[in-house]
């Protein structure tokens, strides 16, 4: 049975429109309460973060209404990124934790992540369970088991200190100046906070919200600006979090960028000689680069594919007890600091890098020559994507007969936006523009 609310990443769309208006967030917020209190006694406890869209406000109030009516204690963390709410969720013992974000999507849409006790991401069978319970309609408590809510003022402090022990003892940026572009969203405040502490040369970029503006021509969706800052102020690097700061983008002092593939084979190869990379492997999506596969198995490390989402590549990790992982998107997951993808954590670690070797970043973003890749977009309406009209069909199985051999060909529907993403890889450009063209206007032509 597939989830009617729940896509690749929580629920996610256009803000006051199904699924995320505030009548489905109070229902939601009920069933998933009940979901998770499991006994009559009202010690249950559920974290709430948010970013800085101005929706966020209406989703956090009325999420807290529907949880505090199934009894549980509501605690809100106010703009915290989402790594944060996974490992306060675990921090503070609570049964669960709510993100409200809609990642790197513009200021109009937002969404609702869930995080179970243990701080990861829940499983599509448990967002099937909450679904089940959202339709059939919460079983409320008694009046005097209704939950209280509160704020709690150091939840960024929290995560500020934790994100700066995952660097050795005594490490120190001092020397390296340093853009960080915060996409206007939840890590405003928390990411230059941590980059100064550590003894770095600060220069902000994204930081000041307004309710509408984030990701709107910053982060890591948007990184002109940040690659304009680093130039301009001859940094040493630049880091581009995305609206929830879950995901990351480096650009060299250059103003060159690099995505989550050479970020996540800097990292293998670092681990691997440091040997703590476990098994040997680093999990990706089918979305990664071919170049990375090729890469990873000229140094006789392993790369294990999943489908997209960082969920389901922590599942795998979790499976198989792996502890690195991501998306080129940027999802970098590092489970020996987290549970979840960690743009400012995995700065970090790029940071530390160039502090060991004594590089510049332009010498660690290149650690691979990509395959050729074009990905085109394709948006549809009505909810309705057009995989399984017999012309597409047709045309994709053309287009896997021609790459036989020399590339790979990827067609999915997106899980968090009405989008049909298709992906090419060949070392033919000329080929590769020919077959993403066509397969696009067979789609376009279906729809």
């Amino acid at each position: 049975m597939s989830r009617k609310y729940f896509g690749t990443d929580g629920m996610r769309g256009q803000a006051n429109s199904w699924p995320m208006t505030a009548e489905i967030a109070l229902k939601l917020g009920a069933a998933a309460g009940q979901y998770f209190r499991t006994d009559g006694l009202n010690g249950h406890r559920v974290v709430i973060g948010k970013d800085t869209r101005r929706s966020c406000y209406m989703i956090e109030h009325a999420l807290t209404a529907g949880l505090t009516s199934s009894g549980m204690n509501v605690f809100l963390l106010g703009p915290v990124p989402t790594p944060a709410v996974g490992l306060l969720t675990r921090s503070m013992r609570a049964d669960l934790g709510i993100m409200i974000s809609a990642s790197h999507n513009p200021a109009t849409d937002n969404g609702i992540k869930f995080f179970g006790p243990d701080g990861f991401k829940l499983s599509d069978s448990a967002e099937k369970e909450i679904e089940a319970i959202l339709d059939a309609g919460a079983d409320l408590v008694a009046p005097l088991e209704i939950g209280r809510a509160r704020r709690v003022d150091d939840g960024r402090g929290r995560y500020v200190e934790y994100a700066k022990t995952t660097l050795p003892k005594g490490a120190s940026l001092r020397g390296l100046k340093v853009v960080i572009d915060c996409a206007n969203g939840a890590a405003y405040k928390a990411a230059p906070e941590v980059l100064w502490e550590l003894g770095a040369e600060v220069i902000p970029v994204g930081v000041t919200p307004d309710g509408y503006n984030i990701n709107r021509e910053v982060g890591s969706t948007h990184p002109r600006a940040a690659a304009e800052a680093v130039v301009a102020n001859g940094a040493d690097l630049g880091i581009c979090l995305d609206g929830d700061a879950d995901r990351v983008l480096i650009i060299d002092e250059h103003g060159n960028s690099a995505d989550g593939d050479q970020i996540m084979a800097l990292m293998a190869r670092r681990w691997a000689e440091a040997e703590r990379l476990n098994d040997g492997t680093l999990v990706a999506t089918v979305m990664s680069n071919l170049g990375l596969e090729r890469h990873l198995d000229s140094l006789g490390l392993s790369l294990e594919r999943t489908g997209v989402g960082d969920r389901y590549v922590v599942e795998r990790m979790r499976e198989r007890g792996l502890n690195l992982g991501g998306e080129q998107s940027g999802h970098i997951v590092m489970t020996d600091y987290g549970t979840t993808g960690d743009g400012l954590i995995a700065g970090l670690q790029f940071l530390m890098a160039m502090v060991d070797s004594g590089l510049p970043a332009s010498s660690l973003t290149r650690q691979f020559e990509p395959v050729p890749q074009k990905l085109q977009n394709v948006r549809f309406s009505n909810g309705q994507a057009p995989m399984e009209a017999l012309q597409v069909k047709e045309a994709i199985r053309d287009a896997e007969a021609r790459l036989q051999g020399c590339g790979r060909l990827l067609i999915r529907k997106s899980g968090t936006e009405p989008l049909v993403r298709v992906m090419v890889e060949c070392e033919d450009t000329g080929m590769l523009d020919e077959i993403v063209g066509g397969l696009v206007q067979e789609i376009e032509a279906a729809l």
